[in-house]
């Protein structure tokens, strides 16, 4: 969710949000099915699972139960009085802007290829423009597939060729995030060659002289093979353009000569832009450290085997890799916690040469991208990003930065870590630059060789994109041990700190991942009624760089739900709220630092979201993601793994007879990424164990998976759901349903 303005939505806010009312209780749209209790003992500790038979989500008993108390959820959420209105006004205000645009690249040629989702449209489309002031022309469209086959579809990615001639896309169903990868003519708008399955994770890329494309593809499923094995041995694979995919060759991957990788270990090959490397990079899961191999690129479009040497492995603590002129630029945080940058020739064959030059300072260093005038680099400051450049030329470690003047103070991003896309391009000057704050909409700027930054217009402004009335105040909190944790809350001006505002706190903190500023459109709606709107950076993230993840990864864990109830217990001593006033939200594995928080302390919360969320622990190694996941949360087949994840389960943190908050968890059917038995189980156990007459709501969508790919409409109601929950379970006026 992200942020917008005042004026029309004031009737609104004054309609709804007048004197405070009590909670009407209801009662709990999720029933507790019968109990039947598996039993496992690991390490000496008997682990009870008493609604293990709901992970068989096909079989005819779970699935009636999931039906029913996902449909009495639904009806439960449409009886809120205000959802009606808080709804129509989240679509006026998503709908203001006359469309959104993201993924912008471009091509030589003055080619620009991006995503748009115009106001009235539901998904977005893959557009291609020539020039930039030029007309568009759509080239692929989810929502006509969508007519012709009953089911929802989503772009995952794509990759244009060299001066804009093909492109490859992925594209899923419902959700699902299992890939297509297909191949598109941009002169005809016809598809090349047959469509590759098992395409997940994509990373398509061209030769530079456009004739061969590169990708990742999945093993193939045989009959019996366990699902744990569905995201290992994946191989990269080449083929001509608009060649047969079953003549493809495999250029890396397990069994390769030179290469040494795991099974579970993904390989993903890319070809410098200069088309003398292929790039073998190799990652571990969701493990941020990289390990690197390279090979001469035309021995093998000459139809050669590749001969991949390894230039640095996971314990050199690599996160960031950019090609230029035969070498590599490095982010490293080895000896480093806030990383630096290091530059090492290709010829040299290792690591062991590489060059300091820029070393660590109080900023950290979090991405780099090589354009054609300069080396690109991203520093947090705070939770605040910042862009500097540097001269390729430059040798010396001490050399100056020039730092480039942005026009708002927020956050941005050079790479996209899962695509591999860049905001540079090596072949091109300055950047493609997305750039937002808590009170200003994305915009796209083009930053020239010269420093200049300017907006490109490819992003449409709507007239509620920069309030003036909302604000974000930086604090800082002292957690359980005196660790200081950055809290940011985002309010209209002049709130009144008299403890009863509708407060939610959001945070994530996992895998380094940063709340950095970013405004949404729909949160104010929320802001519009007087509501605050906080989010947390606990341990786990990285806004102070490796030692702050670290201490909230694996055993650590524990700090992050710690760091998040003292900003909870903040903002109530600071009244900004109070506990019957207070919502906490997460998503994905931002599921294990709410679901924690409410078991450690459910006291202190009127209404608890997980959304997609991470809350059996225990059990997540046993899925297809759960191996990749391990790096990140641990094994349960040593002892510490297992403790620690244990620690971070909330479903076996449940205790009977006690008052739980009214929790809403959320999820989608077809998630690939967290099974969607992670919320049925929690419901489930909650509306067994809890006391407090609170409603348990188990909100499912049979159309949707971990929300990507999801369309505007499916977004809309679900932010609906999400606000008028909160709002009803704060007892505010308009939003407290009739008893029956």
């Amino acid at each position: 969710m992200k942020n917008r303005h005042l004026i029309a939505a004031l009737p609104l806010a004054a309609a709804l949000f007048g004197a405070q009312a009590q909670v009407t209780q209801i009662a709990s749209p999720t029933v507790a099915p019968p109990a039947r209790d598996v039993a496992e003992i690991f390490f000496g500790t008997t682990v009870h699972d008493p609604y293990r038979w709901l992970e068989d989500v096909k079989s005819p008993e779970a699935a009636a139960w999931m039906k029913t108390s996902s449909e009495r959820s639904h009806a439960a959420l449409a009886a809120i009085p205000g959802r009606a209105k808080l709804l129509a006004e989240l679509e006026k205000l998503d709908g203001s802007v006359a469309a959104r645009v993201f993924g912008v690249s471009r091509e030589s040629e003055d080619r620009w290829f991006f995503e748009r989702r115009g106001a009235s449209e539901n998904q977005f489309k893959l557009l291609m423009r020539e020039g930039l002031a030029g007309r568009d022309r759509v080239l692929v469209d989810p929502e006509a597939i969508e007519k012709k086959t009953g089911k929802p579809h989503a772009i995952n990615f794509y990759a244009a060729s060299p001066g804009g001639t093909h492109v490859a896309y992925g594209l899923s169903a419902q959700g699902s995030e299992a890939a297509v990868l297909h191949l598109l003519d941009t002169r005809s708008g016809k598809e090349v060659g047959r469509p590759v399955t098992r395409a997940d994770f994509g990373s398509p890329n061209f030769s530079p002289d456009g004739r061969w494309l590169m990708y990742a593809r999945l093993q193939e499923l045989k009959p019996g093979m366990p699902a744990t094995e569905k995201y290992q041995h994946a191989r990269t694979w080449l083929m001509r353009v608009g060649g047969d995919p079953a003549k493809a060759r495999m250029v890396f991957g397990r069994g390769m000569p030179g290469v040494d990788i795991t099974p579970v270990e993904v390989p993903v090959a890319v070809f410098t832009h200069d088309g003398r490397w292929l790039l073998g990079y190799v990652y571990n899961g969701v493990q941020r450290e990289l390990t690197l191999y390279a090979a001469p690129a035309q021995p093998v479009l000459a139809g050669k085997a590749p001969r991949w040497t390894k230039l640095f492995g996971a314990a050199d603590e690599i996160t960031g890799v950019a090609y230029m002129n035969d070498g590599l630029y490095l982010v490293s945080h080895k000896d480093a916690p806030r990383s630096k940058l290091l530059r090492m020739s290709l010829a040299s064959g290792g690591i062991a040469g590489a060059e300091l030059i820029v070393p660590q300072s109080e900023q950290v260093i979090t991405a780099i991208a090589p354009a054609a005038d300069a080396l690109y680099i991203e520093r947090r400051d705070g939770n605040v990003k910042r862009l500097y450049k540097r001269a390729h030329a430059s040798s010396a470690a001490n050399a100056e930065l020039a730092e480039v003047k942005l026009p708002v103070e927020g956050s941005f991003r050079l790479n996209d870590d899962e695509s591999l896309a860049s905001a540079a391009d090596p072949r091109l000057s300055g950047l493609v630059l997305d750039l937002q704050s808590w009170n200003r909409a994305r915009q796209i700027y083009l930053v020239g060789a010269d420093g200049s930054v300017r907006n490109s217009g490819l992003q449409p402004q709507g007239p509620y994109d920069a309030p003036d009335d909302v604000v974000a105040t930086e604090v800082k909190v002292a957690s359980h041990d005196g660790a200081q944790v950055p809290l940011s809350i985002i309010h209209r001006k002049g709130v009144a700190l008299d403890g009863r505002n509708p407060t939610i706190l959001y945070g994530y903190a996992s895998y380094g991942i940063t709340e950095e500023p970013f405004f949404s459109p729909s949160r104010l709606a929320w802001l519009d009624a007087g509501g605050v709107f906080a989010v947390a950076n606990p341990r786990g993230s990285s806004v102070y760089g490796q030692d702050w993840y670290k201490a909230g990864w694996q055993a650590n864990k524990p700090n992050t739900w710690k760091d998040f109830i003292a900003c909870a217990q903040w903002l109530i001593a600071q009244k900004w709220t109070s506990p019957d006033k207070l919502g906490i939200l997460g998503g994905s594995a931002g599921g294990i630092l709410v679901g924690r928080a409410m078991t450690e302390r459910p006291d202190l919360f009127a209404a608890v979201v997980p959304a997609v969320g991470v809350l059996d622990a225990v059990r997540a190694e046993v899925t297809p993601n759960g191996v990749p996941n391990i790096p990140e949360f641990g094994t349960r087949a040593n002892e510490a793994g297992f403790r620690a994840l244990l620690a971070m389960s909330s479903y076996h943190q449940i205790v009977d007879g006690t008052k739980y908050p009214a929790v809403m968890l959320t999820h989608g059917v077809n998630d690939p990424r967290v099974e969607v038995w992670h919320s049925t189980k929690t419901a489930a156990r909650l509306a067994a164990a809890s006391t407090s007459g609170k409603p348990i709501l188990l909100r499912l969508d049979y159309d949707a998976g971990h929300g990507i790919g999801n369309t505007r409409k499916q977004q809309m109601q679900e932010r609906a759901d999400i606000y008028a929950f909160f709002l009803w379970q704060m007892g505010v006026a308009g939003f407290q349903p009739k008893m029956p």
